[in-house]
């Protein structure tokens, strides 16, 4: 009797470890292998992130997350200044500063949480149109306030977008062609190169990558 019960035991315990291989290669060697080279296959660039590469095939980003371009953070300031020459993204505490290189960190995600009439907020979209139309004004071009997108003095809901409107990357053109020294028609060229139209047409609004637009600007201006 004993062992009949020892004789089950060692069958049950062999079935539930032959079980127990059988599944880890199925489920922790080959589904994931196979799901792998599937992505791989078939949707290599947004398997590997999204990846943004410069002309000389360096890895500068993805392009589901936005960057800033500012200037280095000097003594007594609270926050860096913009650097004018580039595409400048939508307002956002979260965004890591990149200049369009490798040294890339994302300090926060998320919205201000604050309702269209909060006071602090409204000083805050009021404060930004002022310095889009300091910062973007030039001896031959005058920005309007009337003329201020919204995507320019707002963040989005993650404060981690990555495009910006084409009215908003228009507006910029002319500060970026003179810090540059280009042409305006060579900056307005890169905008209207890098628009992306409505999805299927009729799907969300165009828009324009900041990075792939200041990637392709560099490209540019190092040629």
């Amino acid at each position: 009797m004993a062992d009949n019960t020892v004789s089950s035991t060692a069958r049950v315990l062999g079935a539930g470890l032959r079980a127990l291989l059988v599944l880890t290669l199925v489920c922790g060697v080959i589904y994931p292998l196979a799901v792998t080279g599937v992505a791989q296959a078939l949707f290599n660039d947004k398997a590997n992130g999204s990846e943004i590469e410069d002309s000389g095939g360096r890895v500068v980003g993805s392009s589901l997350i936005g960057q800033r371009y500012d200037l280095p953070l000097k003594d007594g300031e609270e926050s860096p200044a913009p650097d004018l020459r580039w595409f400048q993204p939508r307002p956002s505490h979260g965004l890591g500063s990149n200049n369009v290189n490798t040294r890339y960190s994302l300090v926060v995600s998320g919205a201000t949480n604050r309702s269209g009439d909060n006071e602090e907020l409204v000083q805050w979209v009021k404060d930004a149109k002022a310095a889009v139309v300091k910062d973007n004004s030039t001896p031959t071009y005058r920005v309007k306030p009337a003329d201020v997108p919204a995507d320019a003095v707002t963040s989005s809901g993650s404060g981690l977008d990555p495009d910006i409107s084409p009215a908003y990357a228009k507006l910029q053109a002319h500060r970026v062609a003179e810090k540059n020294g280009l042409a305006l028609a060579e900056v307005e060229g890169l905008v209207a190169e890098h628009t992306t139209g409505r999805v299927l047409g009729f799907m969300g609004e165009p828009r324009i990558n900041v990075l792939e637009l200041n990637t392709a600007l560099r490209d540019l201006t190092h040629a």
